[in-house]
């Protein structure tokens, strides 16, 4: 390391609490149409005619699109420099495209004769990925110009656990309680209405989200400032290769993801709450009493990477939900699940949903600091090659991250048939049996305990803790502070 000197001030550059604030919007911008994207099936089967297996098929397949466009986009956002900067444009126009088709999507679909439905629902699906991917891609891409304090790349965290908490809980409300009462069902009205209401939304988030980042989305904030680094796409793999926070960053956020997305299938869900707990209300209701322990852990989870770090932070509450999940199985096995009750609370309902309050609060704040670790790594990649590739890595780590996950569903499916449910998922009101009850915790709690092992082990070869990004950030400090005394 160098022993040149460089105060705090020339070392980091930190942006303003309502910067971080508004672009943290930019990710809550295009969750909105990732939310609407759970009920696609519905509009594809209900409304346009087309057949579950068909319309299934088409939703794996297009996971894995999204995957191979990360890599492609990533190259685009490193080779772009404009007047208007390299994010905001990209963000801009990833927007535009995602307002176009879903409009185009649930507007015209179910027009169009049979023999032309499904071929054009591919291809505007298709081009919806590719504007996703360019503007979740700057989310991650641009942290490393927002700021490189690492007192303060943490608090986007809280922003982002904030914003997507309320998000996925009051929308589920929303479409659920009001219109899907309104218009009888998942009809050609509610896609109708629902498609203006995302549009008109993310525009605003993503229009504030520019205007955050705009004062910060200039090349002075591109790593080493003059850095014009010649970058080519057969670069992903030496640069996967070569940087080891990056790897076990990727085993960690992905057996994480992995495990979380086998939580969410519908299956799983159906068979802890409408057959263990006997009450498929319960998943709802017990998401809404949840959200506030889930956002004061990452509260305070966020607060402690601030004064220990990321890498510190991100271990302990690892260790947390591990431990927490492994309380609540133990638990759910020593007691009757049935009389887990929100009607008749007792005891037994008490201890149940604080320790699942928990543990799940502490599985959302490992999840929730991800995205500012990555700008970590970006700037490791270049303290150790001169190069300033964010885009690039961002993408690298979101290409393994979706094609990981995107095994969620099958998964689940060779699960349940493995305990002999093959030509249908369980249903609610099934019986509960020993196979089914061992399934049920293994899905919810055991797959995710398995990933929250594999992210402990990768972290211990993961070596940017704080006093590392502090000797980072001072050498990339040096190295301009060095390349501007030469250019005068």
């Amino acid at each position: 390391m160098s022993t040149l000197s460089v105060n705090n001030q020339e070392k980091y550059h930190t942006a303003k609490l309502w910067q971080i604030g508004l672009f943290a919007l930019n990710n809550t911008a295009t969750n909105i149409y990732f939310f609407v994207m759970f009920f696609v099936s519905y509009y594809a089967t209900g409304v346009a005619g087309l057949t579950v297996v068909v319309v299934s098929m088409i939703i794996t397949l297009m996971r894995f699109f999204d995957g191979i466009t990360d890599p492609i986009i990533g190259f685009v956002i490193d080779k772009t420099e404009s007047k208007f900067g390299k994010f905001g444009p990209l963000m801009v126009i990833g927007n535009i495209i995602l307002a176009v088709t879903t409009f185009i999507m649930f507007t015209f679909t179910h027009m169009l004769p049979d023999s032309l439905q499904l071929l054009f629902f591919i291809a505007i699906y298709a081009i919806h990925i590719i504007g996703y991917t360019f503007q979740t891609a700057c989310t991650r891409a641009a942290q490393t110009v927002l700021t490189n304090d690492p007192k303060q790349r943490p608090i986007f965290s809280i922003f982002d656990a904030t914003y997507n908490s309320i998000l996925f809980t009051l929308g589920q409300i929303f479409i659920a309680s009001v219109l899907v009462a309104k218009h009888g069902g998942f009809s050609e009205a509610l896609f109708s209405e629902l498609k203006y209401y995302a549009i008109i939304i993310s525009a605003i988030f993503t229009i504030l989200a520019v205007i955050a980042i705009k004062p910060k989305d200039r090349k002075e904030y591109y790593g080493l400032a003059d850095n014009n680094v010649k970058t080519r796409f057969r670069d992903y793999w030496p640069v996967l290769k070569g940087n080891r926070p990056l790897q076990m960053l990727v085993i960690a956020a992905s057996s994480d993801k992995l495990a979380a997305s086998m939580t969410r299938q519908a299956a799983v869900g159906v068979m802890f709450f409408g057959i263990m707990l006997g009450d498929y209300a319960l998943s709802g209701t017990i998401g809404l009493i949840t959200l506030a322990p889930m956002l004061l852990i990452t509260f305070f989870g966020i607060g402690k990477a601030r004064k220990i770090g990321m890498k510190r932070a991100f271990v302990m509450g690892t260790w947390a939900a591990l431990l927490l999940f492994t309380v609540t199985i133990v638990y759910l096995l020593m007691i009757d699940t049935s009389t887990i009750s929100l009607t008749n609370i007792g005891l037994v309902t008490v201890v149940f949903l604080i320790v699942y309050s928990l543990g799940m609060g502490f599985q959302a704040l490992t999840g929730n600091m991800v995205i500012p670790m990555i700008a970590d790594v970006s700037d490791y990649e270049t303290y150790k090659t001169g190069r300033y590739i964010p885009g690039m890595i961002a993408t690298i780590f979101s290409f393994v991250d979706k094609f990981i996950s995107s095994l969620a569903p099958a998964l689940v499916g060779f699960a349940v048939a493995f305990i002999g449910f093959r030509d249908e998922l369980p249903q609610v009101g099934d019986t509960l049996t020993t196979s089914l009850l061992v399934m049920a915790l293994l899905l919810k709690f055991g797959v995710p305990m398995f990933g929250y092992i594999c992210s402990i082990i990768a972290m211990k070869f993961y070596k940017l803790d704080d006093k590392e990004m502090e000797e980072i950030q001072t050498a990339i400090a040096e190295i301009k502070d060095q390349k501007n005394k030469e250019a005068i």
